[in-house]
């Protein structure tokens, strides 16, 4: 496995007597869009504030490219879009990323290499004033923005959450674009956003990671609902009435229990479940169903999990 850019280990933060982040450890894979997901309030934007030196920690380390993060000290080689980003309206969009390249010590020329290659990139060119830019459009220049120093690390905070579809839709692409040129970190709280673009993710539930991992190895864990098919409607019925706990066979594992059946016509669900009891109680109630199939867990279905 390759390195890390980002690692965090034993992080704290509290407000007041509000213990926000309680012991975070994760790390972000390089090369890979990241996504760190937690519901409004949960600590997303804390914690990516502490990543930036932007916000003091009670605890813990933060490190970026082998670099430890200081409060008041942004790690070098990193790139941040917050959820609202700002500019000054009477600027079009080369002139401000001149001068963002003149504040951080870019030579004039490579800025207005990279500046005009980014705006390409964003889809903005360089005749509108920036004040009359859509939200949509300010974001795109934000990312064009953080992306000028060529970072290592994209932190993006909420970067989709106020935009309306077509909007989100530019910025999942513009940053699925830019895998393997930077590592993404992504904090959302929209997980069809995370399903679209990212390869592995976090769950922050109660100031903890509640559950991570690639996403591709996090569906193979949690594959074990199954959706039955039967010819009849009353032998859907009939198996969604079953004890699944009476058809169990010995090496079928007797502290596994699934939610209980949902039934739907001739169609029945069963979440939480161990294959092998539901084949053993179709057989003891002689029932065969016309389709079995194993269901893919959804993004939605894992973090419902974590929060229960």
């Amino acid at each position: 496995m390759g390195t890390n850019v980002l690692e965090i280990n034993g992080l704290y933060k509290s407000f007041g007597t509000h213990k926000v982040i309680d012991g975070l450890d994760f790390a972000v894979p390089e090369g890979s869009i990241y996504g760190f997901v937690g519901v409004n309030g949960s600590g997303k934007t804390t914690t990516m504030k502490m990543a930036l030196g932007l916000l003091e920690t009670d605890g813990g380390v933060i490190n970026i490219c082998g670099e430890r993060v200081c409060y008041g000290k942004t790690a070098e080689g990193v790139g941040y879009l917050p959820d609202v980003p700002e500019f000054y309206p009477y600027m079009r969009p080369m002139e401000y990323l001149m001068l963002c390249g003149e504040i951080s010590g870019m030579p004039k020329s490579r800025v207005t290499e990279r500046g005009g290659e980014l705006l390409n990139l964003v889809g903005l060119g360089d005749r509108r004033k920036i004040g009359g830019f859509s939200r949509g459009m300010r974001q795109r220049l934000g990312i064009a923005q953080a992306l000028l120093g060529e970072p290592k690390l994209l932190i993006c905070d909420e970067p989709t959450s106020a935009l309306d579809p077509m909007g989100r839709k530019e910025i999942l692409d513009i940053l699925a674009a830019v895998k393997g040129r930077t590592t993404v970190i992504f904090s959302t709280h929209i997980l069809s956003d995370v399903e679209r673009i990212c390869d592995s993710v976090a769950f922050l539930h109660g100031g903890k990671i509640a559950l991570s991992g690639p996403l591709t190895e996090l569906r193979k864990r949690h594959m074990d609902s199954y959706k039955l098919e039967f010819a009849e409607r009353a032998d859907a019925a009939k198996f969604a009435s079953l004890d699944l706990g009476r058809a169990s066979p010995a090496y079928v594992d007797e502290s596994i229990a699934s939610d209980g059946a949902e039934l739907d016509g001739n169609v029945v669900t069963i979440k939480n479940a161990d294959g092998a009891r539901i084949i053993a109680a179709l057989a003891e109630a002689r029932l065969t169903p016309i389709k079995f199939e194993l269901l893919e867990p959804s993004l939605e279905d894992m973090f419902l999990g974590v929060l229960k």
